[in-house]
């Protein structure tokens, strides 16, 4: 890789990840050829990161933060990151979620300098070639992020646009988990757009024709995780916000050739496991006495389906009696089993036609959650739907009704699209309800209360679980290791008062982060995937944590 040694003057100041800017003492600006390109004075890292977040405050509106954010990224890496750990909760929403959508929309307007791997459907053979363009051996890289931008948080298909997904999904893995910003690299799978706005847009930067699909998707995702995985045998390739024809049956396919996880599916599910283990102990209920409704049957919702099944059946319950205790529902109503759409995943949660004999059906012969939520009496509520609103006063009290303390969790996102509110929850169970939403909320008061409202924030889990299988140089993310990270994260949440939050704060992720990395790396050890088995664990995740700091120079 290159060094400060081999780059001098301009080009020093060009790289982000060896620029320092006026942080260059006297000596080494004489010494690498930056005499007379820099200000006089020498500033420290702490007052460049102060004056960046003057700067940052000046900046606007969140938008206009986000490329403030970039564009300091693309300058200097190790200051980027050290303003992102210095305000984690501040700016994590301004990096990514819910801020990353409007940015993902605008890429292709704003675009300033290439970061990543750009791979063409209409090009598989040159995947081969773009990976010994970035000039980087086996040992180089920790963690790949990849994207085919088909299912974008809520706003769905952006096609190219949306490899500043995966740039900001790594720019929460260094600042949360510490991995090394010199050993990512974000990927962008560009196989096409449905989005006729952006091929009818002028600037548009990506591949000009509708979304690729069949053999020749296969082929670029199959040339993208052998190339991948041969070159760089210890990373790990995280999956982002592909669609949901895709995104489970290419983790089934690779799960078992190569190191992959993907986010929408087991990260979501995991931390929705998470907070309902938290839940659990808060209440005082056990798995095997739940009854679990999901409004909202994509990748995302069956996926926390999936998981919570899990959960049940480690809890005592059968396979078959454990799935029978969840109900899906969709655009479609309650998933039934003479439906003739369903998809592959979906089909192990449908119904018997024969059981709803008698549930009121909508006029076009769908059952509703309403009536799904009125006749199950679920102790667990999950909405993964993005339809604003969809839980109603009516649905949380007919549920409330029938529960001591009901867990319910409006995972849905951007905020406008919450299936409900915080402080609605409280004041419909009068305070009752065990709450983990998608987006993050202030605390609600309510009856000399403060309820603090636990987020389901990924963040709180894949960072940990990347560092620990990175740690560990696990082969694969076993079902366990996901497992463990979710328990190892409701540990840390102390429910049991009223109006605790189910989840920690998203601002200790670092430290809730190395936590999460421990218990990984100890069950990829237990389940025999780990090709290194540190004497120490917890020294060896701290030990592997970059930090934002500069390094002496080579």
């Amino acid at each position: 890789m290159t060094t400060t040694r081999t780059l001098r003057g301009l080009d020093l100041l060009r790289d982000p990840l060896r620029n320092r800017g006026t942080a260059f003492t006297l000596a080494e600006r004489d010494a690498l050829g930056l005499h007379g390109l820099l200000p006089a004075q020498v500033q420290t890292l702490d007052e460049q990161a102060h004056l960046a977040w003057e700067q940052l405050q000046r900046a606007g509106d969140p938008l206009a933060q986000n490329s403030f954010m970039e564009a300091l990224r693309d300058r200097n890496e190790t200051l980027y990151h050290r303003l992102l750990v210095d305000h984690l909760h501040e700016l994590l929403p301004i990096v990514y979620d819910p801020v990353i959508g409007e940015a993902v929309k605008r890429y292709s307007h704003e675009y300033r300098r290439p970061r990543g791997l750009y791979l063409s459907v209409d090009d598989p053979d040159g995947v081969e070639a773009a990976f010994d363009n970035l000039g980087l051996g086996a040992d180089d890289v920790d963690l790949l992020v990849v994207t085919d931008a088909e299912a974008i948080l809520g706003i769905g298909d952006w096609g190219t646009n949306g490899i500043a997904i995966s740039q900001g999904k790594l720019a929460i893995y260094s600042a949360a988990a510490g991995i090394d910003p010199s050993r990512i690299v974000p990927v962008m799978l560009d196989v096409g757009t449905d989005n006729e706005a952006l091929l009818n847009d002028e600037l548009y930067v990506g591949v000009r024709h509708s979304r690729t699909r069949g053999a020749a998707y296969d082929r670029i995702v199959d040339a993208y995780v052998t190339a991948a995985s041969r070159r760089f045998p210890d990373a790990l390739l995280h999956f982002e916000d592909f669609g949901p024809s895709n995104a489970r049956r290419i983790l089934l396919a690779y799960a078992d050739r190569a190191c992959i996880f993907n986010d929408d599916m087991q990260g979501t599910g995991a931390i929705t496991l998470a907070a309902a283990i938290a839940g659990l102990k808060a209440n005082g209920t056990t798995w095997d006495e739940q009854r679990i409704v999901v409004f909202g049957a994509g990748t995302a919702g069956v996926g926390i389906a999936d998981q919570l099944r899990d959960a049940m059946i480690r809890g005592g319950l059968d396979s078959q009696t454990a799935t029978r205790r969840i109900w899906l529902v969709d655009q479609q109503g309650l998933l039934l089993d003479d439906m003739r759409d369903l998809r592959d995943y979906q089909a192990p949660y449908a119904r018997p036609v024969g059981e709803v004999d008698g549930w009121t059906r909508d006029a076009a012969g769908r059952i509703d959650l309403a009536t799904a939520v009125g006749q199950t009496h679920p102790t667990i509520l999950v909405g993964t739907s993005k339809q604003g609103g969809a839980f109603t006063e009516e649905i949380v009290r007919d549920m409330a009704a029938h529960v001591d303390r009901p867990l319910i969790f409006p995972l849905s996102n951007p905020t406008e699209k919450i299936e409900a509110h915080p402080a609605d929850l409280v004041r419909w169970t009068e305070g009752r309800a065990l709450i983990g939403t998608g987006t993050p909320w202030d605390p609600v008061p309510f009856e000399g209360i403060d309820y603090a409202i636990g987020q389901a924030n990924n963040a709180l889990l894949y960072p940990g679980l990347g560092l620990g299988t990175i740690v560990s140089r696990a082969r694969h993310v076993t079902p366990d290791m996901i497992r463990a990270a979710a328990e190892a994260i409701a540990a840390l949440a102390e429910p049991g008062e009223r109006g605790a939050s189910l989840l920690p704060d998203v601002a200790n992720l670092r430290a809730s982060s190395a936590t999460v990395a421990v218990a990984v790396v100890r069950q990829a050890v237990e389940d025999g995937v780990a090709r290194r088995t540190p004497d120490d664990v917890v020294e060896a995740v701290q030990e592997a944590m970059w930090q934002p700091v500069y390094p002496p120079l080579d």
